[in-house]
């Protein structure tokens, strides 16, 4: 945690001299420039805290009531105008200072002097300006902070926005009393610069409106370091501070448990009491959308297994879970596929009972929309898989794909235990294997996305022009026209086009559409994918788009290296890339 705590510290300060921080320069410059000797103080001081703020507690806010997830963009876009009409017309400044000045005695004194060196006033400024600043908070906030949704608040996440916001802070702090020095000169003509920089302010703000921030930055992109278009992206790769923030997200690499006993036919292990299955929503393929509990499957061996239908590593498990339940459910064996989302669409009920009959699934399912059952288990994983003997306690925890011959004998051993004489011959599932050599899984909305050639993602409308000519770098990613991004995908708006330069042999594409179906171009290295290439759901170089689900695009002979370029229209969403 201390490491994460300096990694959010230096990615802060990095972020204070990154592209988008120009919004907040024009009021850096005016504090600079204007007020008492500790005023620059006073607005570090309160940026830091109402930073802290903004993306911490707004953040559960949004979450919780289901807002945009650009709201954040929306409110810093309002304060902006707030504090540039404040300064260009002194006397609405003059009227909101003295109404903030009756708070408290020492609350704002005045905003250009005071007895306490303009401190206070500054604080307030900077309490303003926190929630301008919020929208520049890189990678490692969207990491650490938004994931928070389905997580409880740590003083450790408190820690690390802290610290993103006080680096941020003494770098503006710096950047303040520079100011000051060098407009020294200005300071008899002080109420004239304010309301220059009132008027910057409020120009910034329409332009933000309009999107050309986000424009410039996706114009400089490709000519600035790296390091200054996101700041956080060389200590990201460092191997333990990526350990760090993967113990905040929950996906800590763990063992499984039983494999060794089940492989070498010994007897499982006894790990625990397997908990209840809690608060779920609706079940399936029970009678009569009946909910199960494990006290009632008492005197069963039990498989749970949490899943969710965009998941490729999940759905390349069910063949082996169908075979499982058609060869041993009459022999008192039984599958509960717990449906935990990872994506907002995968809550609907509908899209469940869709995914379950396209893949053939039998055995009962439940809806855990609300994680509890998926943290009852403190489970970290999809797929992950739990056997539980007919006593109820769990034998065997697994999470991924493959072992499925030592899962089979963990089964039938348990079965064995169960007073069962009669098992047959074991089951034989031709399934489809992941590849060894892969890109890595790529997602495409503003929390989780890595390797984008387009600079740093933001939430909100983005217009990304027209795609360069040279093929992105292997493994990488750029967007081309204009595009809603939000936090877990991307919606299409005008001649929007997805490109990827991949190695593997098959690749997937979580998308999908509100109403009607929508067709989607699939090129491969230009040119309309050819059927002999094309995965299940491409015909004649197109894929027709309809519920949100795991689409299949491509499908080679071997793992090959590829550019695919996707002409994405109007109304489509896109999510995560996936590969086998």
């Amino acid at each position: 945690m201390v490491l994460l705590v300096v990694f959010a510290f230096v990615a802060g300060a990095a972020t204070a001299v990154s592209p988008c921080v120009l919004p907040v320069l024009p009021i850096v410059l005016s504090a600079g420039v204007s007020g008492g000797h500790r005023r620059p103080l006073g607005v570090a001081t309160g940026l830091a805290l109402s930073f802290t703020f903004a993306t911490v507690a707004l953040v559960y806010l949004i979450s919780a009531l289901g807002l945009p997830n650009d709201l954040l963009r929306t409110l810093s876009i309002a304060v902006l105008i707030a504090f540039g009409v404040s300064l260009l017309i002194p006397r609405i400044g003059d009227r909101i200072e003295a109404r903030l000045s009756r708070i408290g005695p020492r609350l704002a004194p005045k905003m250009r002097g005071g007895a306490d060196g303009g401190f206070w006033s500054g604080a307030i400024v900077g309490g303003g300006l926190g929630f301008v600043y919020a929208p520049c908070a890189g990678p490692i906030l969207a990491g650490v902070i938004t994931v928070s949704a389905s997580q409880s608040f740590t003083s450790g996440r408190l820690a690390v926005a802290l610290a993103y916001g006080v680096g941020s802070a003494v770098v503006l702090y710096a950047l303040m009393l520079g100011g000051r020095r060098l407009t020294g000169p200005l300071a008899r003509r002080s109420m004239r610069f304010q309301m220059a920089m009132g008027a910057v302010m409020i120009l910034i703000a329409v332009a933000m409106l309009g999107n050309y921030d986000t424009r410039f930055e996706t114009a400089i992109a490709s000519d600035l370091p790296s390091f200054l278009i996101d700041p956080t992206e060389g200590l990201e790769s460092n191997h333990t501070a990526r350990s760090e923030l993967a113990a905040l997200r929950g996906h800590k690499d763990r063992g499984a448990a039983g494999l060794r006993e089940a492989d070498a036919g010994e007897r499982l292990p006894v790990l625990g009491r397997a908990p209840e299955f809690r608060d779920t929503q609706q079940w399936f393929n029970t009678p009569g959308g009946e909910h199960l509990s494990l006290a009632g499957l008492r005197g069963h061996v039990v498989l749970v297994d949490f899943w969710t239908y965009s998941c490729i590593n999940c759905i390349r498990t069910l063949p082996h879970l169908n075979a499982w339940y058609a060869k041993y459910h009459s022999k008192g064996f039984e599958i509960v596929g717990v449906h935990t989302p990872e994506f907002p669409f995968e809550h609907s009920a509908a899209n469940v009972a869709a995914a379950i009959a396209q893949n053939g699934i039998r055995y009962p399912v439940a809806q855990d929309n609300d994680y509890a059952t998926w943290n009852a288990y403190k489970n970290e994983y999809w797929p992950a898989e739990y056997l539980i003997d007919a006593q109820g306690r769990i034998r065997l925890a697994d999470f991924g794909e493959g072992e499925y011959g030592a899962k089979e004998r963990a089964i039938r051993s348990l079965l064995v235990e169960a007073g069962v004489s009669s098992l047959g011959t074991a089951t034989s599932v031709h399934a489809q294997a992941p590849s060894e050599i892969e890109t890595p899984e790529s997602y495409l909305g503003a929390e989780l996305a890595q390797r984008f050639t387009n600079g740093p993602l933001r939430t909100g409308p983005r217009d990304f022009g027209s795609l360069p000519h040279q093929v992105p770098p292997l493994n990488h990613l750029r967007y081309g026209g204009r595009w809603n991004i939000e936090a877990l995908g991307a919606a299409a708006q005008s001649d929007a086009r997805l490109q990827l330069h991949f190695i593997a042999r098959r690749v997937y594409l979580v998308m999908g559409t509100v109403g009607s179906p929508r067709t989607v171009q699939v090129l491969l290295d230009g040119r309309p994918i050819p059927s002999s290439l094309a995965g299940g759901d491409v015909h004649g170089g197109q894929a027709t788009v309809g519920f949100n689900r795991l689409y299949r695009l491509v499908e080679l002979p071997k793992v090959e290296s590829h550019t695919l370029t996707i002409d994405v229209p109007p109304g489509v969403s896109v999510y995560d890339f996936t590969f086998g």
